[in-house]
């Protein structure tokens, strides 16, 4: 880990469009009033974000496959090397309406309970995305809601179809998960993208695939009941150009 406040790069530039939210609004999807878009009830293909008690969580999904990746360690390589993911992939997701700068930073304070090894719970910032029907792109940084040494995170990027994303890196160790209150940070500025825990920088990758898109929230899929057990309390963003 490297320690790197996030203030610095935000200083360097204006905000040119941003939101807040503590999510006071008991709602399903997510609304706030029209700002919000659905992965389900404007993507078809994915899963709402829900709003209860304060909390944004992940609504209930399929559960029809179950996850398995080779990153998740659940799933063998090939002798080609190759390994394609398996699972239903329909995360809870919603991202903000209209247009958005570029260059993007997002904060959200963590809700975690019950943490179990069961599933693969994470709480995840998106970062230039899109949601039309049938389709998702954009960047997704993420952490497991463990504090174990096989908790971890990752950033990868969403290429449309449901299922269809590249992981641009991973770390794995208990460093690399979330508790309840943890505070979690995403950037992107040019096609550098940073993850931050605590505001002390875990990672970071570089991608030229999008430069447009709007910021978001997200939860994994497959995590049974225990959607209710983890989400975000806050979630915070600044977006700017060049």
């Amino acid at each position: 880990m490297t320690d790197k406040s996030t203030d610095t790069e935000r200083a360097r530039i204006e905000s040119v469009r941003s939101y807040s939210t503590r999510f006071r609004l008991d709602e399903d999807p997510i609304s706030e009033g029209g700002i919000w878009i659905n992965g389900k009830k404007d993507g078809i293909d994915l899963t709402d974000i829900v709003t209860k008690n304060g909390v944004a969580y992940g609504g209930l999904c399929r559960m029809n496959v179950p996850e398995s990746r080779a990153e998740q360690g659940n799933l063998e390589v090939s002798d080609s090397g190759k390994a394609v993911p398996l699972g239903d992939y329909d995360d809870p997701t919603a991202v903000l309406t209209g247009i958005w700068g570029k260059n993007q930073h997002g904060k959200a304070k963590v809700f975690s309970r019950n943490q179990t090894e069961e599933f693969f719970q994470e709480v995840e910032i998106r970062l230039r995305s899109t949601i039309t029907p049938h389709r998702c792109t954009g960047y997704e940084v993420f952490w497991r809601c463990l504090k174990t040494e096989n908790a971890y995170a990752e950033i990868v990027r969403w290429n449309g179809k449901i299922g269809d994303f590249t992981s641009l890196r991973r770390l794995t160790g208990s460093q690399y998960g979330v508790k309840d209150g943890d505070w979690v940070e995403a950037t992107i500025f040019g096609n550098v993208i940073k993850s931050f825990i605590n505001g002390v920088e875990v990672m970071s990758v570089t991608d030229d695939t999008f430069d447009t898109g709007s910021p978001g929230i997200g939860f994994n899929f497959g995590v049974g009941n225990t959607n209710v057990d983890h989400g975000f309390t806050y979630f915070e963003v600044n977006t700017y150009d060049d």
